[in-house]
């Protein structure tokens, strides 16, 4: 569905935060790109989703691919109408709009009103925490509440495709299990694919089929996800976990260092 071929990308024609990423996301499938804070993972989701420019980024090298068609150079409003939609990073709810007004924005690029009533049925019973809060303003929603709302909102254009990055951000370990065990049944019922970016690591590769690891704006590792959960940098390093199944304390971090190998 999704393939992204050596892109290089720059923002304000001097700093260049991705360095020759490559990734594919099969039809139907859910893939998770992890990495540290400032690797470049959201800078990938923006080129996606054609968000780049609204923070004068570009594309320099590189192709996109989206169903066979190149989408480097179209507009977010195109890119959406295609079938790909983001939820970005913290949310971004609009504050002073209501529950029901939040989620019925979503569906801005749809114009039969019977898919839509049917559409807003069927997230409201994926997220029916949001149904007695229809009438309140987002800004008064909880972080959780505004994470079903964003996803939900996403959703209400049809995606094929579905960008989510950071969905679990701030958010408390029960409810992270509800968001991620709904993110399954989404893919799994309606068939979307889903490019998941996520700091929970051990979450994000236990619903995941295939993983890529970026470090510094490159692809350093890619591999299914059952393979990657038993990769010893990858145990160590995004998981916790020592070679003698211990958790890892990073309380002296002197004693923290990461082999040169990942970029060799």
């Amino acid at each position: 569905m999704l393939s992204v071929d050596n892109i290089e990308v720059i923002y304000s024609d001097i700093i260049l935060a991705v360095k020759g990423v490559s990734l594919k996301v099969p039809d139907a499938d859910i893939v998770t790109l992890l990495g540290a804070n400032g690797a470049g993972k959201s800078t990938v989701l923006k080129s996606i989703s054609g968000l780049l420019k609204s923070q004068d980024g570009k594309i320099e090298r590189g192709t996109i691919y989206y169903e066979g068609k190149t989408i480097n150079n179209k507009s977010a409003e195109s890119i959406v109408k295609m079938g790909i939609c983001q939820v970005p990073e913290g949310r971004r709810s609009f504050p002073d709009l209501t529950t029901h007004e939040n989620l019925i924005v979503g569906a801005f690029t749809r114009n039969d009103r019977k898919e839509v009533k049917e559409v807003f049925k069927r997230i409201l019973e994926y997220f029916p925490a949001l149904k007695k809060r229809l009438h309140l303003k987002a800004g008064y929603l909880s972080g959780g509440e505004q994470q079903m709302l964003v996803i939900g909102r996403a959703l209400m254009g049809r995606p094929s495709l579905l960008m989510l990055d950071e969905p679990s951000l701030g958010l408390a370990p029960l409810i992270v299990r509800q968001i991620f065990d709904i993110i399954e049944k989404i893919n799994i019922e309606q068939s979307i694919s889903i490019l998941l970016i996520e700091q929970n690591a051990n979450m994000a590769l236990n619903i995941a089929k295939h993983g890529y690891i970026m470090e510094n704006g490159r692809m350093v590792m890619d591999d299914p996800c059952d393979k990657l959960k038993k990769n010893e940098d990858v145990m160590e390093f995004y998981l916790g976990i020592t070679e003698e199944g211990g958790k890892k304390s990073f309380a002296d971090v002197k004693h923290y260092k990461r082999r040169k190998r990942w970029l060799s």
